[in-house]
């Protein structure tokens, strides 16, 4: 039993030594149009071996995605540093994020989507501004060899986001980062906004680099996508815009909706109070009724941000709103 226990121990050791090496975890999220996982490995891990380089990969995948993750199983069966996790239900990128970073093990992570974007040998540079003292750095495709409509939905929907936000990310949709591990566990991420990482974690305080990638081969290809995205793309840039700028303070928001409808529609209640004055009738205007819902949404409006205070007011004692990025204490 002694004899046993020891072994155990040795393994237990070994394994904890060969973790405290890793470098990389390389995250695949499995979540939309993925492409031949295996082959995906193949090409992306073939740096890190060059430069023998201690990584992991950890795919997580959406349920109905097994069958592409069936492919891994055989690389890992050949010494690979391959891991496959799998989740229960849809929940989405952000989710999967999350997970495979709780369950990575090395202090750099590299976020890699299941298609291609850039070429593989950038990958070390995004590495090496990270080890360099970046927090974050963002994969740049430049030069851009992609049709001219892809590049130009990519420069509205980037100046929109410059507009908005005052983020200086130029390519926000590349989708490959390298970050510090404790980035992506502390970032409050859901829904779709884990593609704006980076600007969530510029607004934190974290040191944020582009950092240019040749675009890969593969992804030139024209896309273009049903209206409900574009349309849920816009929307997601103006809620971000609100967590960026109002968080502190939706009343500021809110109050300055609901004190312009109010007061549009208070002048135009007005108008028609001077002309029933002067003996015209506005029974059945229609501008009445305008006037009217005009001032209700207003007050509804300034409602809901006082409610919005309420709320940041009950939990400031217990939300840090700031990050400590250095201490620099005298020595005692």
């Amino acid at each position: 039993m002694k004899e046993i226990a020891e072994l155990e121990s040795g393994v237990a050791s070994v394994k904890g030594e060969s973790e405290e090496r890793l470098a990389v975890s390389v995250i695949v999220p499995v979540s939309e149009r993925p492409e031949a996982l295996d082959e995906l490995y193949l090409e992306y891990a073939d740096p890190f071996k060059r430069a023998g380089q201690a990584f992991e990969f950890v795919f997580v995948a959406e349920p109905w995605y097994r069958q592409l993750t069936g492919t891994l199983a055989g690389l890992a069966a050949t010494g690979e540093p391959i891991r496959v996790l799998e989740v229960g239900q849809t929940v989405g990128e952000a989710a999967l994020l999350k997970l495979a970073a709780s369950e990575s093990r090395a202090p750099i992570v590299v976020t890699l989507p299941s298609y291609r974007r850039v070429v593989a040998s950038a990958l070390p540079e995004l590495i090496a501004r990270v080890e360099g003292g970046a927090d974050v750095a963002v994969a740049r495709r430049w030069p851009r060899s992609d049709s001219w409509l892809n590049r130009l939905q990519s420069r509205l929907f980037h100046v929109l986001l410059r507009r908005l936000t005052g983020g200086r990310i130029r390519d926000i949709a590349s989708g490959v980062r390298a970050m510090r591990r404790d980035v992506l566990e502390e970032m409050p991420l859901y829904g779709d906004f884990f593609r704006f990482l980076p600007l969530l974690a510029m607004r934190d305080g974290y040191k944020v680099v582009e950092v240019d990638a040749p675009q890969h081969p593969s992804d030139v290809g024209t896309r273009v996508y049903a209206p409900g995205i574009y349309l849920r793309r816009v929307i997601d840039v103006f809620g971000l815009f609100f967590l960026l700028r109002f968080t502190e303070k939706p009343l500021r928001f809110f109050g300055l909706i609901g004190a312009a409808l109010s007061m549009g529609g208070g002048l135009i209640l007005l108008v028609l109070l001077i002309q029933r004055l002067g003996g015209q009738g506005i029974a059945g205007r229609p501008l009445l009724l305008l006037g009217v819902l005009l001032v209700v949404l207003g007050v509804q409006a300034i409602a809901l941000g006082l409610i919005g205070e309420i709320i940041v007011h009950l939990h400031a004692p217990r939300r840090r709103s700031y990050r400590l990025a250095r201490r620099n204490d005298p020595p005692r």
